[in-house]
C-alpha cells in the first residue's frame, strides 16, 4: 500500500504572470537575484514538508534556465544543505543527469553527500532531455542512441565504484584507471574514496519510453523507476513493463513494486474550483514542456500554438481535463484524491511511493497550502 508521500520541486521562481495569455516561454528572462531566490524557496518548502511528515522532497538538476522554470543546477549540494536545516525528510535527486558528469565525480559527490547527511540523500540518474543543457556540457542528446550508450556505460561505472573496494573499467567511452605509472607501479585498479556508507545505494531513474532495453538495464542494476505525469502517464504499460523486465531477470515483483507514480495535483473545496485554479499552472507547464516532447499526444501545429499568446482552443491544444482522464493530473477535493489513490492501490498492490506535486510555476504560497492540505486531509487515510 502507499506509505511514502513525496513531492517534486524543480526550482521554479514565482512568475509574475501565468497561462496561455501570459508571457510566452521563450520571452521570459529574469534577473540573477530573482533566479537565485529559488534556494530560499526550496528551504521553506523542505522545512514545511519535514514538519508535516513527508517521506521525501525530490529536486531536479537543470542548467541555464533564465526563463525561471527550473533553476537548481546541483541537487547534491542543495541536498547537503537541506539535510542540515531539516530533521528527517529525505532529499531525492530527481535526477542527476549522468551525461553531464564524469561518472566518478558524480559517484564521489554522492558518496560525500551520503556521509554528510547520514544517508538522507536518495540517488537518482537520468539521461537528460534539454539540448541546451546536455549538448553545452559536451554530451549527446540529439543523437538518442549515443546518449543512451554513454549513459549506460556511466551507470555501469558508478555502480562498480559504489559496490567494489577497487575496480577497473574498459569501455567505449572510458578506460578507468588509465594505464599510467604511479609512485613506482603500473596503475591497474582504482578505489572510490569515499564510497557511500549506506549501501546498497537506493537508486531511481525516470521511466519515459518504457522500452524493454531500458527496463532490462534498470532491473539489472536494481534501479527503481519513477513514472511521472509528463512523457509517461499513469497507464498500466510502464508498470507492467517494469514487472515483465523483472520477470525476465528471474524476479517476481508485485504490480507497482519498486516504482513511484507522479501526479500533478490541486485540491479545492470542489472539483470545479480546483480545475479553474490549476488551469493557468497547467498551461504554463505546457508552454514549457510541449516543445521538448513532454506533453503526450500534442501535435506540431499545437506546439506552435502554445508558443504564442492564446488561440489554444482553436488549435485543439489538450486541456487539463484531458490529462485528468489519463491519470497524470488531478484536480478535486481531498476526498476525491483519497478515492483516486485507493483505486491505484487496488490496481497496483506493490506500490509504496507516490509523488503528489504541484505543477511547474505554482506560486510558493499555493505550494505550501497544497502540501499542508495533502498532509492533513489525505495522508492520514494511508496510515
Amino acid at each position: 500500500m502507499i506509505t511514502k508521500f513525496a513531492t517534486v520541486y524543480a526550482g521554479h521562481i514565482d512568475l509574475p504572470d501565468m497561462g496561455q495569455m501570459a508571457t510566452p516561454a521563450n520571452e521570459r528572462r529574469y534577473s540573477n537575484e530573482q533566479l537565485a531566490g529559488v534556494f530560499a524557496k526550496t528551504d521553506v518548502v523542505a522545512k514545511t514538508m519535514d514538519d508535516l511528515g513527508y517521506h521525501a522532497i525530490w529536486l531536479a538538476e537543470h542548467h541555464f534556465q533564465h526563463e525561471g522554470y527550473e533553476c537548481l543546477p546541483n541537487v547534491l549540494m542543495a541536498a547537503v544543505h537541506l539535510a542540515h536545516v531539516t530533521k528527517q525528510i529525505k532529499i531525492g535527486c530527481g535526477f542527476n543527469i549522468a551525461p553531464m558528469w564524469h561518472p566518478l565525480r558524480l559517484a564521489e559527490d554522492f558518496a560525500t553527500a551520503d556521509i554528510l547527511t547520514e544517508g538522507r540523500v536518495i540517488f537518482g540518474v537520468g539521461r537528460g532531455y534539454h539540448s541546451r543543457e546536455v549538448e553545452t556540457f559536451g554530451a549527446p542528446i540529439l543523437d538518442g542512441e549515443a546518449n543512451r550508450e554513454l549513459f549506460e556505460e556511466q551507470v555501469e561505472i558508478i555502480m562498480k565504484a559504489f559496490s567494489q573496494e577497487s575496480f577497473s573499467h574498459h569501455g567505449k567511452h572510458y578506460t578507468l584507471p588509465p594505464a599510467v605509472p604511479y609512485r613506482g607501479y603500473e596503475l591497474k585498479e582504482i578505489t572510490l574514496v569515499p564510497r557511500p556508507i549506506h549501501r546498497p545505494v537506493e537508486c531511481w531513474q525516470p521511466i519515459v519510453s518504457a522500452k524493454p532495453r531500458a527496463l532490462d538495464f534498470m532491473v539489472r542494476h536494481d534501479i527503481r523507476g519513477v513514472i511521472g505525469g509528463g512523457a509517461a502517464t499513469m497507464a498500466e504499460g510502464p508498470i507492467l513493463g517494469y514487472r515483465e523486465a523483472a520477470a525476465r531477470a528471474g524476479r517476481d515483483l508485485k504490480p507497482g513494486e519498486n516504482l513511484c507514480l507522479g501526479i500533478f495535483i490541486h485540491l479545492a473545496e470542489t472539483r470545479e474550483k480546483a480545475v479553474r485554479e490549476i488551469t493557468p499552472f497547467y498551461e504554463e507547464h505546457v508552454k514549457m514542456f510541449a516543445p521538448l516532447g513532454f506533453v503526450p499526444g500534442i501535435t506540431p501545429p499545437q506546439v506552435a500554438a502554445v508558443a504564442r499568446r492564446g488561440g489554444w482552443a482553436e488549435a485543439g491544444v489538450p486541456t487539463v481535463e484531458h490529462f485528468m482522464k489519463l491519470g497524470a493530473w488531478f484536480a478535486g477535493t481531498p476526498a476525491q484524491l483519497i478515492e483516486h489513490l485507493k483505486s491505484l492501490e487496488a490496481r497496483f498492490p506493490g506500490m509504496e511511493h507516490i509523488n503528489l506535486s504541484t505543477s511547474l510555476c505554482t506560486p510558493k504560497t499555493v505550494m505550501l497550502e497544497q502540501l499542508q492540505r495533502v498532509a492533513e486531509e489525505v495522508m492520514p487515510a494511508f496510515r
